[in-house]
């Protein structure tokens, strides 16, 4: 589903970012990634989404080259990606229902289809019941909660998330962790940076680490 080819990405002030990245992800798999800060966590993700393009190698999703994908393209491509952040990126002067709402609404999908595939994304992250709640009145989990609702809302075949459990105890991390093994379940690609080597390495999925922008190898 996502291959890395020898994938060197250098930035305009000379550092490598990442430095002949090879990697395969397979359908349907959950893979962690992880290394330390400014490894190159983001920077893969971001070629992923494309966000950021090669220096030098091939990025291919679901068998297409991503750099056959024109400027003109990209919304198309990102259609089929849920991305899930940090931070939660919600804006908090619109409600929970509005903020899971806004990719839809920006494809130009129905309001009855919207509002069928909001309620449906919010049952599966526990919030069904908070959909006219403003993000503020939330606690940090239920609003990582609203962000992969958001991400997942669209029905991706992707699902990228950055650090999705940096801001949370050890309890709701692994919730957190728990949803995305669900999305996993019925036929997502999961692909999650993260720091948290203590959470990940109980879960039975392969870690690909990343040091200085070089693969240094995948565990199962």
């Amino acid at each position: 589903m996502i291959r890395f080819d020898r994938v060197t990405k250098r930035y305009e002030e000379g550092h490598d970012a990442l430095r002949e990245v090879s990697l395969d992800i397979a359908r349907d798999e959950l893979v962690f990634l992880t290394g330390h800060s400014g490894a190159g966590k983001s920077t893969l993700l971001r070629l992923v989404m494309l966000m950021d393009r090669p220096s030098r190698g091939k990025v291919l999703v679901d068998g297409r080259d991503l750099a056959s994908v024109g400027s003109r393209g990209i919304p198309r491509h990102r259609r089929n990606i849920g991305v899930v952040f940090q931070n939660h990126q919600l804006l908090f002067d619109r409600n929970v229902f509005d903020n899971v709402a806004l990719p839809l609404v920006i494809a130009g999908y129905d309001h009855r289809e919207i509002g069928r595939r909001v309620r449906a994304a919010l049952d599966k992250v526990g919030l069904l019941q908070r959909e006219r709640a403003l993000p503020v009145t939330l606690s940090g989990g239920e609003q990582q909660r609203v962000g992969i609702a958001r991400s997942v809302v669209g029905r991706p075949r992707i699902l990228l998330a950055d650090e999705p459990t940096g801001n949370l105890d050890p309890a709701l991390s692994a919730e957190i962790m728990q949803l995305f093994e669900d999305f996993n379940q019925v036929g997502v690609t999961v692909l999650i940076a993260s720091h948290d080597l203590a959470l990940i390495s109980r879960l039975q999925h392969r870690i690909i680490t990343l040091r200085d922008g070089r693969l240094l190898g995948a565990a199962a």
